[in-house]
């Protein structure tokens, strides 16, 4: 699965742990360039997955970029930036991880 990450500044560990549930990042979007805001990069659209990191963005950031991801038919994860909030949301979401373990679902899927 491919992911677009939005917010942070700087990702640290998370796209080590992304890569372990099978999550290859993309690109990164810090979030802060209203330029930015406004369209998602061309790498971006080629995403099964938008992670939002909530306390690096906005509401309005937020609901902009989930706009977006509906009309590409992205699925979108929002936690915060740490990697221990990071693996809580991936453990609730239906991922087939390393192991072949899936947990449930309980993100929107964007096509709403």
């Amino acid at each position: 699965m491919r992911a677009l990450l939005v917010g942070a500044d700087r990702l640290g560990n998370i796209p080590n742990v992304l890569a372990e549930h099978g999550i290859w990042v993309i690109g990164h979007v810090s979030g802060r360039n209203p330029a930015h805001q406004r369209r998602l990069p061309e790498t971006g659209r080629e995403a099964d997955l938008l992670i939002l990191f909530t306390d690096f963005l906005g509401h309005n950031v937020m609901k902009q970029f989930r706009t977006m991801a509906g009309r590409h038919g992205m699925r979108v994860l929002a936690c915060r930036r740490s990697v221990s909030c990071l693996i809580q949301a991936l453990a609730s979401f239906s991922l087939p991880r390393a192991n072949g373990c899936q947990g449930t679902c309980a993100v929107s899927c964007g096509r709403a």
